[in-house]
């Protein structure tokens, strides 16, 4: 295992484990960002969509007021749900790939 915590040199069927099963790894945590971000930025925008439009389902209001509280509230969610989705994709590339020790200068679980 080199610095890294990947594994080099062994083998597994017959194929030598390289730099790839590291990647392999990244590209999961990926994948599991992407659909966290794309599930909560849908939660976002179905809550601010509900939330802008909710009055046009209680209230006996005009057509007009209900087409623009639901052309409002479709605004409004997308916008949202963009920008969740950019926030959530932004913040997980800034973070560190390895884990860092929880304590300062040491960097093995029994030093």
């Amino acid at each position: 295992m080199n610095d890294n915590g990947e594994i080099i040199g062994r083998y597994r069927g017959g194929t030598e484990l390289t730099h790839a099963d590291g990647t392999q790894a990244r590209r999961d945590a990926v994948t599991v960002e992407i659909g966290y971000a794309l599930a909560s930025a849908a939660f976002v925008a179905a809550v601010a969509f509900g939330v802008v439009t909710g009055p046009a389902l209680v209230l006996d209001l005009s057509a007009a007021v209900v087409h623009a509280l639901v052309t409002a509230g479709g605004a409004l969610a997308t916008v949202l749900f963009a920008l969740r989705v950019a926030t959530v994709l932004y913040r997980f590339r800034q973070e560190p790939s390895a884990p860092q020790p929880s304590q300062p200068g040491r960097t093995r679980p029994d030093s």
